[in-house]
C-alpha cells in the first residue's frame, strides 16, 4: 500500500512532464486524454487507500514508508502514511481532482496543454499534503500546490484577475510565513530534532513544551493557518480569488487546498500544543462566529452567483473552526467530517456555476430565471448541491455540522445558539438562488439570450463531475461511519489524548458549560499543569 501513496503524488507530475515533453503540434485531444489519465490515477488510488484504511478499523498511521531526501541531518525525510484524519482527505483530493480535470478538458481555455500541466502539478501537491506525516513535507506540498493557483488565476482568470491574484498572493504568503515560523518553532522547542509527526507526538506526550511557548506557537499557527483558510477578518482574498479564478482552480483550491490550514491545525497544532490551544480557544470561537454570521449576511446580499458561492464557502469554514475550538472529540471529529463534505459540495457548486453561465451568458442571478424549464437536469443538480451545502439530512454536510453542534453544546450553549443562525442564513441565500435561477420568472435578458443561443440541458460529459461529487456526498451522508469511525478513533486516541485535554474534560464536567467564554487568562491558569 505504501507504493500507492508514492504513486498518488508522482502520477500527476509524471503526466505533467510528459505533456510538456510532447510537441505542441500534436492534437489537443491527446493532451486532454493524458490530462484525464493524470487526474484519474490519483482518484482511483485515493479510493483504494481510503477503503483499505477503513477496513483496518484503526485511527493510527498505516502504510508507513520513508525516503531519505538528503536532509536527514536536519530531521527531514519524506515519510508517507495516512491515519483516520488524512485518509478521508486523500479520497476528497482524488474525487475533486478528477472532477476538476473533466471540467478543465471540457472548457474552452486557451493553451490547453499548459493549463493542464499546471493543474496536474497542483493535483500532485494536494495528494502529497495528506499522504505524508513529516511536518516539513506537509508544508512543502502545500506550497507546491499553491504556486500554480496564482499563475492560473493571473493568466486564465476572469474580470479583475490580476488584482485578485495579487491580493491572494499577499495574504497567502503572509499566512504561509506565519505558519512556517510556528512549525519551525515546534521543531526547535521540542528538542526531538525531527519533523516526524509520530516521533514528535510520542515525545511531547511525556515532555511537553513550556506553556508560554505553546501559547505563542499555537497563536502563530492559528493566525497563519487561519489566513490560509479565510478565517474572519482575514478572508477578503478568498471571495475575490475564487470569483476570478478558472472554475477548475476554484474547485481544487476551495474544495481541497484550503483544507490544509484546518488539517494542519488539527493534525499538528492540537496534539503537540495542547495547553496552547486552550489559551486561544475563546478567541478562535468568536472569530469563527464572524465567519458564520457576518460573512453569512454578506453572502445573502450577493447577486453574482460565483460571488455568492465564494462567500458561502468562507462562511462555512466558520463551522469547522468552531469544531476545532470546542476541544472535544465530537466537535473536532465533526470538523474533519465537514472538511470532506464541504470540499465535495463547494467543488460541485463551482462546477455548476460555469455550466449555468454557459447557458445564461451571465453570473448575475437577477438576469436569469426559468432555467429549470429549459435545462431540468442542470436545475436538479443545482437544487441537490444547494441542499447539501445547507446541510440537509441525507448529505454528508449534515453529519459534519450536526456533530460540531453537539460538541459546542458541551462547551457553550450560547455559542451554539449563535452558530445555529448560520443554518437560517444558509437556507435564505441558498433557496433564494435556486428560485432565481431555476424557478423564477424569465427575465428580459434571459429571453434575449434564448433567441440568440438555444439553451440545451447538460450532456453526459458535463454531468460526470456532478455525478461523482454528488454520489460521494450521498454515500457519506447515508453511511457516515465509513469515514466517521476512523476519524473518531484518530481524534480520541491521538489528537486529544494528552494530559491537558484530560484536564479540560474534567473541568467541563465540574463547571458550567460556558467555561470557554470566560476570561482567557483565567482559563489558561485553570488548566496549567
Amino acid at each position: 500500500m505504501s507504493n500507492l501513496l508514492y504513486l498518488s503524488i508522482l502520477a500527476p507530475w509524471v503526466l505533467a512532464a510528459l505533456l510538456m515533453a510532447l510537441p505542441k503540434s500534436l492534437p489537443e485531444r491527446l493532451f486532454k486524454i493524458l490530462g484525464l489519465i493524470g487526474f484519474g490515477i490519483p482518484a482511483i488510488l485515493g479510493a483504494i487507500i481510503f477503503c483499505e484504511y477503513a477496513r483496518a478499523n484503526t485511527g493510527s498511521f498505516l502504510f508507513l514508508s520513508e525516503i531519505d531526501t538528503g536532509l536527514s541531518t536536519y530531521g527531514i525525510s519524506l515519510k508517507l502514511g495516512v491515519n483516520g484524519i488524512s485518509a478521508p482527505l486523500v479520497l476528497l483530493a482524488g474525487i475533486v481532482g478528477i472532477a476538476a480535470g473533466i471540467t478543465a478538458v471540457t472548457s474552452v481555455a486557451e493553451r490547453m496543454r499548459t493549463y493542464l500541466v499546471l493543474l496536474l502539478v497542483m493535483q500532485g501537491g494536494l495528494m502529497g499534503i495528506f499522504v505524508t506525516y513529516d511536518i516539513f513535507y506537509i508544508y512543502f506540498f502545500h506550497e507546491i500546490a499553491l504556486i500554480p493557483a496564482f499563475i492560473m488565476i493571473a493568466i486564465w482568470g476572469g474580470p479583475n484577475k490580476r488584482p485578485a491574484a495579487m491580493e491572494m498572493t499577499i495574504y497567502l504568503t503572509l499566512g504561509a510565513m506565519l505558519s512556517l515560523v510556528g512549525l519551525v518553532g515546534i521543531y526547535a522547542s521540542s528538542g526531538v530534532g525531527s519533523f516526524d509527526l509520530i516521533s514528535l507526538s510520542n515525545y511531547l506526550s511525556e515532555n511537553s513544551i513550556q506553556s508560554a511557548m505553546q501559547e505563542s506557537l499555537f497563536g502563530l499557527l492559528m493566525f497563519g493557518l487561519g489566513i490560509l483558510v479565510s478565517l474572519f477578518p482575514f478572508h477578503s482574498w478568498a471571495p475575490r480569488g475564487y470569483s476570478a479564478a478558472p472554475t477548475s482552480v476554484s474547485m481544487l483550491h476551495a474544495g481541497v487546498l484550503k483544507k490544509f490550514g484546518l488539517y494542519a491545525l488539527i493534525q499538528v497544532g492540537l496534539p503537540l500544543l495542547g495547553e496552547g490551544s486552550f489559551a486561544w480557544s475563546t478567541a478562535l470561537m468568536w472569530l469563527a462566529l464572524g465567519n458564520i454570521i457576518i460573512i453569512g449576511l454578506v453572502t445573502m446580499a450577493q447577486k453574482h452567483l460565483k460571488d455568492m458561492i465564494s462567500y458561502g464557502s468562507v462562511m462555512h469554514m466558520g463551522y469547522a473552526f468552531l469544531g476545532i475550538a470546542s476541544l472535544n472529540a465530537i466537535g473536532v471529529s465533526g470538523a474533519v467530517f465537514l472538511m470532506v463534505a464541504h470540499g465535495l459540495s463547494i467543488a460541485l457548486l463551482f462546477n455548476l456555476s460555469v455550466l449555468i453561465q454557459n447557458r445564461t451568458r451571465t453570473f448575475y442571478m437577477d438576469e436569469m430565471g426559468g432555467l429549470g424549464k429549459d435545462a431540468p437536469i442542470l436545475a436538479g443538480f443545482l437544487i441537490a448541491a444547494m441542499m447539501a451545502s445547507v446541510g440537509l439530512p441525507g448529505f454528508a454536510n449534515f453529519w459534519g455540522e450536526f456533530t460540531i453542534f453537539l460538541g459546542l453544546w458541551e462547551v457553550s450553549p450560547l455559542v451554539l445558539a449563535l452558530a445555529l443562525l448560520g443554518i437560517i442564513i444558509s437556507a435564505i441565500y441558498g433557496l433564494r438562488a435556486v428560485k432565481a435561477i431555476a424557478f423564477g420568472d424569465r427575465t428580459e435578458a434571459y429571453d434575449k439570450i434564448k433567441d440568440e443561443f438555444p439553451v440545451k440541458d447538460i450532456n453526459w460529459v458535463e454531468r460526470s463531475p456532478g455525478i461523482l461529487l454528488l454520489l460521494a456526498l450521498l454515500i457519506l451522508g447515508l453511511m457516515p461511519r465509513m469515514a466517521g469511525d476512523g476519524i473518531n478513533l484518530a481524534v480520541t486516541q491521538h489528537i486529544l489524548a494528552g494530559e491537558a485535554y484530560e484536564q479540560i474534560e474534567a473541568s467541563l464536567t465540574a463547571q458550567p458549560a460556558d467555561i470557554l467564554l470566560q476570561d482567557t487568562t483565567q482559563t489558561t491558569e485553570t488548566h496549567e499543569h
